[in-house]
């Protein structure tokens, strides 16, 4: 089966590109460029030198002893909490900055949810002396305050947003609607595997960076280039696509994916679109997307700001209705636990993103000789605030 985007824009049935005449232009130029610039070699050799020297790639695949030793596994732990801005996302931003350079723009916008795509668009926009301004819903801004101040160290702009629930998904719209107002200067740096194409193809790409390390370093560490098992957060969709994107041919590898649960998938305030979410649009592609029976988007609830969608990637819509990976929903309590897990045993503190895939491992059931690769998305910095006001479901890790 063909997993990956297709001439037209689409992962199977989901995907295209729906946007106002307005972007229409900005689109297809985006559409004729990308794969000429990303595939060139200029770009490769310039990315590549930022990877290595700028971001501190490759990030390190870890073995996780006394995590292994309590799934009966054998854990590595794929660290893009160690990169440059403490997250995956830096992977996505410094390779677009570049695309936005070459095709003449000189304004760049972006959402944000958890902040971490924010910081790393602000930090590549620092580095290349660009403007840039950051839509972030203001629910957000009070729960991730100090991600804001480092885009505003930074020297980025941060649009609170005070529509719909405040979240992710409010500020993407009003990304897109700046976008309408100031098509011709402005290259909108979308940080995961959503809106129209090419977007999803080019961050899926861009992250691929996580799965063709992964491929090096087991050959190093174990004399295979494959894992038996692969397990990321998913939410838009970044570090999952990227997790997954060399692999998703290998049957060999099963691929376990954690959404956001919230306070479970049987009520109203949850954040699992690939349980909940049925065809729609949303942001310029047809995917899965949470919505009320007349078509309405639903609110998306749950701990984690960076899984605070209401819909998924297209790619993401497309592998899981495929078969191709497992989807698993992931309360918040859950989340929180296995975030005090992490840290209490192996001395890691984890993204909340993070944590939902952590908590993934206690809903399989592995065999000693399984290798299975673990995607630390980002580090918890910026979650501190939210593990110590829920401290109380990590009362077996110690005494608080």
């Amino acid at each position: 089966m063909k997993y990956n985007v297709d001439e037209k824009g689409f992962f199977g049935r989901f995907g295209g590109a729906y946007v106002p005449e307005i972007l229409y232009k900005c689109v297809t130029d985006l559409q004729a460029a990308y794969l000429p610039i990303l595939e060139s070699e200029s770009f490769q050799h310039e990315y590549a030198a930022l990877l290595k020297d700028y971001v501190g790639r490759p990030s390190p695949l870890y073995y996780a002893k006394r995590m292994s030793e309590r799934y009966g596994c054998q854990l590595y732990l794929k660290r893009e909490d160690l990169n440059h801005t403490g997250a995956h996302k830096i992977n996505n931003t410094v390779g677009q900055i570049l695309m936005a350079r070459q095709m003449g723009k000189t304004r760049i916008i972006a959402e944000t949810g958890a902040g971490q795509h924010g910081v790393a668009t602000a930090t590549v926009c620092a580095l290349m002396n660009m403007k840039c301004e950051i839509f972030m819903g203001k629910t957000d801004v009070e729960r991730q305050h100090t991600n804001v101040e480092r885009m505003k160290m930074l020297g980025a702009q941060v649009h609170p947003v005070e529509t719909g629930n405040m979240t992710l998904s409010d500020a993407c719209s009003e990304a897109i609607r700046d976008w309408c107002c100031h098509p011709k200067e402005t290259f909108y740096i979308v940080g995961s595997t959503m809106g129209p194409h090419p977007y999803p193809d080019i961050v899926a790409r861009l992250q691929s960076i996580i799965s063709k390390e992964i491929k090096q370093q087991l050959t190093e560490k174990i004399g295979r280039d494959y894992p038996d098992y692969l397990i990321a957060c998913v939410g838009g969709g970044s570090n999952a696509a990227g997790t997954i994107y060399h692999y998703l041919d290998d049957n060999r590898v099963k691929i376990y994916l954690a959404e956001a649960g919230g306070q479970g998938i049987d009520t109203e305030y949850t954040a699992a679109t690939m349980h909940c979410g049925e065809e729609g649009i949303v942001h310029g592609s047809r995917t899965l997307v949470m919505q009320t029976a007349d078509g309405q988007i639903k609110e998306a609830f749950t701990i984690s700001a960076g899984l605070d969608y209401p819909g998924i990637g297209p790619m993401h819509a497309h592998l899981a209705q495929s078969g191709r990976t497992h989807i698993m929903a992931i309360n918040d309590d859950e989340a929180i636990r296995a975030g005090y897990e992490l840290t209490r045993m192996e001395g890691i503190i984890p993204a909340i993103e993070s944590a939902h895939a952590i908590a993934a491992l206690s809903k399989l059931s592995f065999s000693p000789e399984d290798i299975v690769v673990l995607t630390v998305s980002g580090r918890g910095d910026k979650d501190v605030e939210t593990y110590l006001n829920n401290k109380t479901l990590a009362a077996e890790y110690g005494d608080f």
